[in-house]
């Protein structure tokens, strides 16, 4: 009897363990029918047979057509009808492309997508609708915090902690008329509060904007924070310090109270004195012997000297981007690695070098070229207003403290 029952028992586990390898294999095969749906672009790349590719130095947009089965005069429509939206004349080399295929046997294809960066695409439907749409990835903003030392540079202060050289950038622009970052010191701090976009959650993007900054040269804190002003033009936030007073510094129009141009900026002017044409790369301001030169902006003096050319001439860097150099001085006033203020006299007018009558020559470099003042964009902020100076303190109140907050890093 006994023996019967653990027959039964036997058989009863033995169909148990059946039904479970069968529902199993039941699931098995149910997940194996719904496949993992793919979605990118706005489009559920299942549907098609997906070509990855990257733009190659010579590939143009009918090459990469014709490639895929496109022919010229789909080519020719196609460019016509989206050119508003998409030039396909302008394509780059290294940007990533995508072409979805129809899964037929013809395999025509129906969409090019241009990623134009990381987070700007176009949609360009090269099916039986011929259209462009410019579309934009999701991307999150994520609020940052830094503090880091100077030991060397500040690209160096970043790298050693693993950040963007973006931030270098964002960094130098701010202060870039308040600190020489050429004279940056062992030991000085910085700390930020800004925000960084990413793609998905998940891929960096670059720096959205910094919110605040503190930069501690020579033991004085310098403070900006980022304010957009109501009556701002270009619709842009300036950055002003804890008094409201705007960072940037702007360039004087002319280093002297001149009575007129005797000279312009040209690539081809008859020089009077060598009696040959060749280019002016400065401004001339006559006035009479003796009159005050003025630096146009704050720096450091890193030429004063004499040249058969020039003359007795100043050359002041102002921060990395912009120098200045004024020529042909009767007297200099300063002497080389001496830090002058906008408006200070540097010198006086004269005729010395190259010269037939008293005036100034005045140089302007950008990024090491000279160009000609009258036709940069030179910044020209100026102070918020006593209507909006309380606003403006109210608004940095809290992220000056969350600021203060964040420790100095020390070496």
């Amino acid at each position: 009897m006994k023996k019967l029952g653990l027959l039964v028992m036997l058989m009863l586990a033995m169909t148990a363990c059946n039904e479970d390898e069968k529902e199993q294999a039941v699931n098995e095969v149910e997940t194996k029918k719904i496949p993992k749906i793919e979605k990118q672009y706005g489009i559920i790349l299942n549907d098609f047979e997906v070509i990855r590719d990257t733009i190659r130095s010579g590939d143009s947009f009918g090459y990469i057509m014709d490639q895929n089965g496109v022919d010229h005069g789909k080519v020719f429509e196609v460019s016509e009808k989206v050119k508003d939206t998409f030039n396909p004349a302008r394509i780059t080399a290294g940007k990533k492309y995508m072409i979805l295929r129809a899964k037929d046997s013809a395999k025509t294809p129906q969409y090019f997508i241009y990623e134009n960066d990381k987070i700007n695409y176009t949609v360009v439907s090269i099916g039986d609708s011929i259209y462009a749409e410019k579309k934009k990835r999701p991307v999150t903003i994520k609020q940052r915090e830094v503090s880091g030392v100077i030991t060397s540079s500040l690209s160096e202060a970043m790298q050693a902690q693993g950040l963007s050289n973006l931030l270098v950038y964002e960094l130098s622009n701010i202060y870039q008329w308040s600190i020489d970052f050429f004279k940056l010191q062992k030991g000085d701090q910085f700390k930020m509060i800004y925000q960084e976009k990413y793609i998905d959650d998940t891929i960096f993007a670059g720096i959205e904007k910094v919110d605040a900054a503190v930069f501690k040269h020579s033991d004085r804190p310098y403070y900006a924070f980022s304010y957009m002003t109501t009556d701002s033009v270009s619709g842009q936030a300036s950055f002003y310090d804890e008094e409201a007073k705007a960072l940037q510094s702007f360039f004087l129009k002319a280093p002297l109270n001149y009575s007129r141009i005797s000279s312009r900026f040209t690539k081809r002017r008859f020089h009077p004195v060598q009696k040959r044409w060749k280019a002016h790369l400065g401004t001339d301001y006559a006035a009479p012997h003796g009159t005050p030169i003025v630096s146009t902006a704050n720096g450091t003096v890193i030429a004063s000297g004499y040249t058969s050319g020039n003359g007795n001439y100043v050359k002041v860097r102002h921060n990395g981007k912009y120098t200045t150099q004024y020529l042909h001085m009767s007297k200099r006033a300063v002497r080389n690695g001496q830090s002058v203020k906008q408006g200070d006299v540097i010198g006086y007018v004269g005729s010395t070098g190259l010269a037939t009558g008293p005036h100034v020559c005045y140089r302007f470099w950008v990024n090491g070229k000279q160009v000609d003042p009258f036709r940069q964009n030179l910044p020209s902020a100026e102070h918020i207003t006593d209507n909006l100076k309380d606003d403006y303190l109210n608004h940095i109140e809290s992220i000056r403290a969350e600021l203060d907050q964040i420790p100095y890093k020390s070496i």
